[in-house]
């Protein structure tokens, strides 16, 4: 490496500086959706109505006006309502396919588009865009709406699952913008105080620029041809931060402790590279390997998250045992420059007090393990009322013009109205010439009498006008032809133009990630199944169904993916330590904590009074993706301190010492880092939690609590009293022999000088 040093180093920076442009156009490529289930029945429903109609689209939204200053009994109310949505369907970014609402319908008809205050008016608006790309306009196009005529007394939203989630992209943005703001300021502190050096706390930022930056170049480049969700970013960042730091913080205190010992800075780098270098190599293969189990759950979402994860992570290891030596190198001394007033001391030197904390604890090692077992059992305890959900509306601030529009939605026009059941049904004969006209007409009814649902819109009342007897039998051509404007405007929202696809709209008595709305969607599936025949099928789709179709996606397949990662980490571990008890109670400490960090989410975000105590907003659940992405994340991060840990005890019990002096000198000699490396983490991901959208809060949070507890309650009581209460056991291996060299990504002892 020191040969072509400067080869390398003219690459790094090449690639560095072209992953900063291909990474600009980021935050406009990803998208924010994911949540769909490939062959679920949300969908089939999609796919039903992306085409065929007169005034639906691959996507669509709803035009909200609401007039401050008239109401719909006043001539100008009309006139300003119809001049703001004219405006909105002429822009011609939107690509718009068509509209039905307030706007297109004569007075006698449009009553049920006008709110119950009688000022806030809405039009339904089909757009020939994809998904993706109505993410990445709408933003734009509601700004430029509400700067038009917020002044002049209207407020115009744009409402729509695109639009909501184009919002949290914008807001994704600039909550990270802030968690950098904040993050990077307090990690400088942090390594000042640990490093006791400012050059070595500025290298530090190396392998973490490297990593988020080429990280976010790839991301920016896959965006343009497969689905990334906007969450990546954040994701990426903030995990890409976290190890970064602390992959770095190995490094370098190793380097600079093999100077403090008088090396010349070939050699303290190579030893450098040789101990916590491979380690930081097996502990981000832990990290890969782990978060690759998510790839198993089909959701793009999720799998989206786990790609970022796992790039930013490989990119991590790679700068810090290829870029971070050769910077090393080249600083050489240096490194030590800018050192702070006080005194380091020698590496032999400190750690004398985590030596007796062990000691003091394997002297009553049953007693501190029940107390330490029954405290995280007991913050684990609120982990059993667990619930997740996919966001809605009530994640983006009330201030936001978009939220807006969600909220006069529901005060207007009851809580469901912005997010209906979509119930599609699809005939093989054209449905005015089916003999099933009678059997669509029950539906409707019986859909209509499910609990929690306050009506279902349908064109049902317009066909009736032109046959009673028989509706359906009104979409022939002639007889359709008798049927006032209004009326065929009606049908043709809800029929398609081959008259095989009908839809009818279930609008629920509360939010889309409501319980009841959920049930809802449940009894609404039994109920279609049974009616469904050899002729007429039907699927339900909407944005409740959507979350429901992915919540079961991932509960399906998380049992796989704990599985596969458990037993994935418990080959690691046992390859490493060469031992068959100390994975399984590495995974069984891991679990407890895991349950910890659950419940403290659960508390947090299920229960308002201590919501608002912390100044986090309580939605009744977790965001769905979050758990699972705990499970692998902190299952990786925990298996780097105890990979860090106990190669440090097996180099003590392999050199001669008892199985308490082991334990006691390892965590002397590893105590320190590891609590230099939580804190650094605990600070990235608290920066996340206070600053980030609600998923990210939730993900940050837990993390940040997790690493808490991990570096305290598990490694310097759990691990101790466990370790000591197994004894000889801890290193049992059926026909094992005594270790003669450590094991790889183990910590070597060092030289003494």
């Amino acid at each position: 490496m020191t040969r072509f040093r400067l080869p390398v180093l003219l690459l790094w920076l090449v690639a560095l500086v072209a992953a900063g442009v291909a990474a600009l156009p980021l935050a406009d490529r990803l998208s924010g959706g994911g949540w769909y289930v490939p062959g679920s029945g949300s969908q089939q429903a999609v796919a039903a109505t992306r085409s065929g109609f007169a005034d639906r689209g691959a996507g669509g939204m709803t035009v909200v006006v609401r007039d401050e200053r008239n109401t719909a009994d006043s001539p100008a109310f009309e006139a300003r309502v119809r001049r703001a949505v004219r405006e909105v369907t002429g822009d011609g970014r939107l690509r718009v396919a068509g509209s039905y609402g307030w706007t297109t319908l004569s007075p006698a008809h449009r009553g049920p588009f006008l709110g119950k205050d009688g000022r806030t008016a809405v039009t339904l608006v089909g757009l020939k865009l994809d998904d993706g790309t109505a993410r990445r306009v709408l933003p734009g196009v509601q700004k430029d709406i509400d700067r038009r005529w917020a002044p002049e007394g209207l407020r115009v939203s744009l409402v729509s699952a695109a639009t909501l989630f184009g919002e949290i992209n914008e807001l994704s943005r600039e909550g990270l913008t802030k968690a950098e703001l904040v993050t990077f300021p307090l990690l400088l502190v942090i390594l000042l105080f640990l490093y006791r050096g400012v050059a070595a706390a500025v290298v530090s930022f190396v392998v973490s620029a490297t990593a988020i930056v080429l990280t976010l170049g790839v991301m920016s480049l896959l965006a343009r041809y497969v689905e990334l969700s906007v969450f990546v970013e954040n994701a990426a960042t903030m995990i890409g931060l976290g190890v970064s730091v602390d992959y770095s913080l190995f490094v370098i205190s190793r380097y600079v402790d093999e100077l403090a010992r008088g090396h010349d800075r070939d050699t303290a780098l190579a030893t450098a590279l040789r101990t916590s270098g491979r380690t930081v190599v097996f502990s981000g293969t832990v990290v890969v390997l782990a978060m690759s189990s998510l790839f198993l759950v089909d959701l793009n979402v999720i799998q989206s998250i786990a790609l970022g994860v796992v790039v930013v992570v490989a990119f991590a290891v790679l700068a810090s045992v290829a870029v971070l030596p050769l910077v090393l190198h080249l600083l050489g001394e240096r490194v030590l420059w800018g050192r702070l007033p006080g005194r380091r001391g020698r590496p032999e030197e400190r750690g004398r007090r985590w030596r007796g904390a062990a000691r003091h604890i394997m002297r009553r090692p049953v007693l501190f393990l029940t107390v330490a077992v029954l405290a995280t059992a007991a913050l684990a305890a609120p982990s059993l009322s667990l619930r997740t959900f996919t966001p809605d509306a009530r994640i983006v601030p009330e201030s936001s013009p978009v939220r807006a529009g969600f909220d006069a939605m529901r005060e207007q026009f009851g809580p469901g109205s912005a997010s209906p059941l979509t119930v599609a049904v699809t005939s093989r004969t054209p449905l005015d010439a089916s003999a099933d006209g009678g059997r669509l007409v029950a539906l409707r009814d019986r859909l209509a009498a499910l609990p929690h649902v306050v009506r279902v819109d349908s064109p049902l009342e317009a066909l009736r006008a032109a046959s009673p007897g028989r509706p359906f039998a009104a979409l022939g051509t002639a007889a359709l032809g008798r049927l006032p404007g209004d009326a065929r405007a009606t049908v043709d929202h809800f029929v398609s133009a081959d008259r095989r696809t009908l839809v009818l709209e279930v609008v629920a008595d509360d939010y889309a990630a409501a319980p009841s709305s959920r049930a809802l969607v449940s009894s609404t599936r039994s109920l279609v199944d049974r009616w469904a025949s050899p002729g007429l099928d039907a699927v339900v789709g909407g944005e409740t169904a959507e979350g429901v179709d992915a919540n079961a996606a991932i509960e399906k397949k998380l049992p796989v993916v704990v599985a596969v990662m458990l037993v994935v980490i418990y080959l690691l571990l046992l390859a490493s330590f060469r031992s068959l008890l100390l994975p399984l109670k590495a995974i069984v400490i891991n679990l407890l904590s895991l349950g910890a960090t659950y419940g403290v989410l659960v508390l947090v975000f299920q229960h308002s009074s201590v919501a608002g105590l912390l100044g986090f907003q309580e939605f009744g659940h977790l965001q769905n993706f979050v758990p699972a992405l705990l499970l692998a994340i902190l299952f990786s991060l925990s298996t780097d301190y105890e990979v860090f840990l106990l190669h440090r005890i097996r180099e003590e019990f392999d050199g001669g010492a008892d199985n308490t002096t082991s334990v006691a000198n390892g965590m002397a000699r590893t105590a320190p880092l590891i609590s230099g490396a939580a804190l650094l983490m605990v600070a990235v991901f608290g920066a996340f939690a206070f600053t980030g959208i609600v998923p990210i809060q939730q993900l940050g949070l837990g993390l940040a609590v997790a690493v808490a507890l991990d570096a305290t309650v598990v490694r310097l009581v759990l691990v101790p009293a466990a370790m000591q209460l197994m004894g000889a056991w801890n290193w049992w291996l059926p026909g094992r022999r005594a270790r003669t060299s450590p094991p790889v990504g183990a910590e070597e002892p060092a030289a003494r000088p």
